[in-house]
């Protein structure tokens, strides 16, 4: 039956899909992370360049306000990635247990046109 291979390669084309979407917020995760790291970098360097650690000191470097400013406003994106994340691996679950399915029944229908 054309109509079944085609829903098997519909499930597979969709289950491949959610994979691909999963590592890209993945990576996207790690990227921030990346530069989360970075920033902090900048912060420490500047901090030391200035002597003045305390946030809140009037001194403090405008360069290394900025940088953390940046470093949550990246904490808090990672965070709405992970509810993201945790979404499409739901969705994914969902799609291989469809491809699943449709797999079984057209090696079900396969066996059963062998048969006749």
């Amino acid at each position: 039956m054309k109509s079944r291979e085609s829903l098997v390669r519909l499930k597979n084309f969709q289950v491949n899909e959610k994979r691909r979407q999963l590592k890209q917020l993945q990576m996207m995760m790690a990227d921030f992370e990346r530069m989360i790291r970075d920033l902090e970098a900048q912060i420490a360097f500047e901090e030391k360049k200035s002597g003045i650690t305390d946030p809140n000191h009037f001194a403090y470097p405008t360069f290394a306000k900025a940088a953390r400013q940046r470093a949550d406003n990246l904490v808090g994106s990672i965070k709405e990635l992970k509810v993201q994340q945790d979404a499409a691996e739901l969705a994914l679950e969902e799609a291989e247990a469809e491809y699943s399915k449709a797999a079984a029944l057209e090696e079900r229908d396969t066996a059963a046109r062998l048969r006749a």
